[in-house]
């Protein structure tokens, strides 16, 4: 069977996967989702004239020829009416940072450049006192957040598409949106096939430990996912289908380890088959990874990925992840690629693949970032992708010389 080019395997699957609906998502559960529509303000961003600074509240002409000293007429806080303040020729009020601007004043002197006059050695204000002497001269609008600085009334504060991060959330907060409209998140759900798997309970003659489920739980978590833990099913066709026909009912996609190879107990590929849906059956051509099986069920795509851990998990960052996160309405769904050198670089053979090869990465005193193998490159071998920061894309040929130049594909 040819193998095929895993730009060709890409594009098959993402042209594949369409993007979820829509829905209403308080702000609290928005996290990594993505803005279906525009998001616009509706009110000013701050609501009122206030001070960026602890400090005086003056008039900035009273400040000409500083050092002078001013009265001190009042005291404002953050969160008070400044109703009944007014600041008027050669006067000042105290006001703390957040406060709205009294009326009359049109700037503020940071405490740090006036001093309390008075007889107090530790220069602290008491009530008989009040003398403020300040030491600067200020322009009018000093450290003054006017209103509507960030916002106004209909002005779009972010576009359809973004990701919404913890600033975004606070900036929505900030205008009164507690509720957006958001392109939901991915239900998917994740099977483990094998009679020789085990979870949870002691090891018999034969058996291994599932370790393919946790990784991709954990993956499709940080992808954004909701993940669905559906076990590990045993090499019987009838179970196989029986899983993934139950889990299709309240799943958007579904990812399946093992059972997509040439053996005569991998079932996977055969079940997805006979679902009836489109199902390609592909040998990749890259290391490791090769086998994948790709199938839209019932307009719900489903990864039948290796059961080789380090396979699945390549799988999934190749295939799975990119496709799941354009269901969910991300744009940019690839991971980074940067270049590095290859400080020990990498040897290899010619054999039509494209070698993903797992590396530390730091970043030398020339400033440039180096990669180094992190260990054992089998595909059964996890603890070597534990430690990788990447994937080093080793082109087909014969490798890369110590020193050499290698692109490398960001896991962090």
């Amino acid at each position: 069977m040819a193998l095929v080019p895993l730009a060709e395997a890409q594009a098959h699957v993402r042209g594949a996967v369409s993007p979820l609906p829509a829905v209403a998502m308080s702000i609290d559960d928005a996290l990594g989702c993505v803005l279906a529509a525009p998001v616009v303000a509706r009110e000013l961003v701050p609501p009122f004239a206030n001070t960026a600074m602890d400090g005086y509240a003056v008039r900035a002409q009273d400040t000409a020829g500083a050092p002078v000293r001013l009265r001190v007429v009042g005291e404002l806080p953050a969160g008070r009416d400044p109703s009944g303040l007014h600041v008027g020729a050669g006067e000042a009020i105290r006001i703390m940072t957040g406060a709205p601007m009294p009326a009359g004043a049109d700037a503020v002197v940071m405490v740090e450049r006036t001093r309390i006059i008075g007889d107090d050695p530790a220069g602290e204000a008491r009530p008989e006192v009040s003398l403020v002497e300040v030491e600067v001269e200020v322009e009018p609008g000093t450290h003054v957040r006017a209103a509507g600085e960030e916002a106004t009334p209909g002005m779009e504060l972010f576009a359809a598409g973004t990701v919404l991060r913890p600033g975004h959330l606070g900036a929505l907060a900030s205008v009164g949106v507690y509720e957006v409209e958001v392109t939901r998140r991915a239900r998917v759900g994740v099977l483990s096939t094998g009679n020789e798997l085990v979870s949870g309970e002691p090891l018999q003659p034969g058996q291994i430990r599932d370790a393919n489920r946790h990784s991709l739980l954990a993956s499709l978590r940080e992808a954004g996912c909701d993940a669905v833990d559906l076990g590990v099913v045993r090499d019987d066709a009838a179970a196989v289908r029986a899983v993934i026909e139950g889990a299709l009912r309240s799943c958007d996609a579904l990812l399946t380890s093992g059972g997509v190879s040439m053996g005569e107990y991998d079932h996977v590929k055969a079940v997805l088959a006979a679902f009836g849906g489109p199902m390609t059956w592909m040998q990749v051509a890259v290391r490791p990874a090769k086998p994948l099986s790709f199938a839209v069920v019932d307009g719900r795509p489903v990864f039948g990925l290796p059961g080789n851990p380090a396979s699945s998990i390549v799988s999934f960052e190749l295939f799975a992840r990119p496709a799941l996160l354009a269901m969910m309405g991300h744009r940019d769904v690839d991971r980074r690629v940067v270049p590095a050198v290859a400080d020990d670089g990498f040897a290899r053979s010619p054999d039509g693949r494209l070698h993903l090869v797992r590396v530390s990465l730091r970043v030398g005193e020339d400033r440039l970032l180096h990669a180094v193998s992190t260990g054992g490159q089998g595909s059964n071998l996890l603890r070597s992708l534990a430690l990788a920061d990447g994937f080093a894309l080793v082109p087909d040929g014969g490798g890369v010389p110590p020193g050499g130049s290698v692109d490398v594909m960001l896991l962090r």
